[in-house]
């Protein structure tokens, strides 16, 4: 009687435990698109947020794998054991998650993203009406043995008007004017209360912040997405009445901003606002403004300690260095 075929392998034999034929270290392994609904604390009020989760591992150059199904299984543990029985805020969240994950794989470290998206009540400027408006909401975390380090991020959308255009059809406009007969005093005056036209871009901003790991005045979303709405040329509106949409576009125009602009805007604010995390606090602005004429998007991005951000605004000198997220989330939390 021929022999029966082994196996492939054992019930008790763990692939992923097995030695790699190539052995080196991975920096990240893990899942990304986990979707999850999550409920979070915003305010003292909680809330369920539709969220997108990605979790990863470092990974030793002895081990092949990282068990995969364990990532979903913490997940689904932290949203059980964890949310169900507090709502927690978002970079919280993301803190328990890595913290479990990197116990059960075994690593060094471990790195969770949570990003959320969540409406927001808001009213036109002028009308009054509500309107409903989506954000987006950031939770990461990164553990290893030193601790556990946090951030927590916003994005918004809004409007800018392009600068340079401005000045060029403003320079149009005093050239009409004057050979109309209007002189330069009429002519300042008239462009004074009447902005002159210009190109206008969807701008979509970006701001994190992380601070102390015993941070007594906790980084409230609403706060971060009044900085991001506040640095470009206007806020936008999901439904706006005639007097709505006039304001949003005065106001814009009278706030021409490049991307750049932006970004320093929300870096100003922000080092006003969080002062009071201390010079490790960490922030990241990022803008991305849709062109309108060109088929190109245009980004501006920076990223720093406080006090590399607090210094630069001070004396307009370049900071040494300009410490970016992943520096700050991989070092020891004081």
């Amino acid at each position: 009687m021929p022999n029966e075929a082994p196996p492939l392998s054992r019930p008790d034999d763990d692939v992923q435990a097995r030695r790699p034929v190539t052995r080196i270290a991975l920096s990240r392994v893990g899942v990304t698109g986990v979707q999850k609904v999550i409920r979070i604390d915003r305010a003292g009020s909680e809330q369920l947020f539709y969220a997108d989760i990605e979790c990863f591992v470092d990974l030793g150059p002895d081990q092949k794998g990282a068990h995969m199904s364990r990532f979903e299984e913490v997940v689904g543990e932290a949203i059980d054991e964890v949310v169900l029985s507090e709502a927690l805020k978002a970079e919280t969240l993301a803190m328990h998650i890595a913290e479990r994950i990197r116990e059960r794989q075994g690593g060094l470290r471990a790195e969770v993203t949570i990003a959320a998206r969540y409406p927001e009540r808001k009213l036109a400027p002028v009308s009054g009406k509500a309107t409903q408006e989506i954000y987006t909401l950031f939770g990461s975390a990164v553990a290893s043995s030193h601790g556990t380090r946090r951030l927590v991020g916003v994005q918004a959308q809004g409007m800018t008007a392009c600068p340079c255009a401005q000045e060029m059809t403003a320079d149009r406009a005093r050239l009409r004017l004057a050979e109309d007969g209007f002189d330069s005093t009429e002519i300042d005056r008239v462009l004074e209360l009447v902005p002159t036209a210009t190109h206008n871009q969807r701008g979509v901003g970006t701001l994190y912040v992380g601070g102390p790991e015993d941070c007594r005045r906790p980084i409230e979303a609403a706060t971060l997405l009044r900085v991001v709405e506040s640095s470009m040329s206007s806020e936008i509106y999901e439904l706006l009445k005639r007097p709505d949409e006039a304001t949003v576009v005065e106001k814009a125009h009278r706030r021409p901003r490049f991307v750049e602009d932006c970004v320093r805007e929300m870096l100003r604010m922000g080092v006003e606002e969080f002062e009071h995390l201390g010079d490790d606090a960490f922030l990241m602005a990022r803008q991305e403004n849709l062109e309108t004429i060109h088929r190109h998007s245009v980004t501006a991005e920076r990223h720093g300690l406080m006090r590399e951000l607090r210094g630069e605004l001070r004396t307009g000198e370049p900071a040494a260095r300009q410490t970016t997220m992943r520096d700050w989330l991989e070092a020891t939390p004081v």
